[in-house]
């Protein structure tokens, strides 16, 4: 069974860095793409940043230019740098990746629970 686990969430300050952590595991053959999304207090869940197999990305427009995507593949772990926090950074932030096991013929979308990211002021 895949997992992905979130960590590195926390209370960070207006201009401060943070940066997020998701271990993907399991039984794995490949990962094709990996997210990072938000939900943020009143507003629908944005699709922060994307990451191919083939190291294209895609960002919010929001948070171009300040957080970073990428992956360690070596241990299957996907990285959001996030740079000058801004408060509306605010909010829980979960990965996600589209994953192929060993003995399935086709990509599965798993996600994780999320980690708190509070911007302070």
């Amino acid at each position: 069974q895949v997992q992905l686990v979130e960590s590195g969430g926390g209370v960070v300050q207006t201009g401060g860095s943070l940066r997020l952590s998701c271990a993907i595991s399991g039984n794995i053959v490949s990962i094709k793409t990996m997210d990072w999304y938000r939900k943020s207090p009143g507003r629908f869940r944005d699709l922060v940043a994307h990451l191919t197999n083939d190291n294209t990305t895609r960002y919010l427009d929001s948070v171009k230019g300040r957080f970073l995507i990428s992956r360690d593949t070596t241990s299957n772990t996907v990285y959001l740098q996030m740079n000058n926090i801004e408060p509306e950074d605010t909010g829980v932030y979960y990965c996600a990746a589209l994953v192929m096991e060993y003995g399935e013929n086709a990509y599965r979308d798993y996600r994780g629970q999320g980690t708190q990211v509070t911007v302070s002021s």
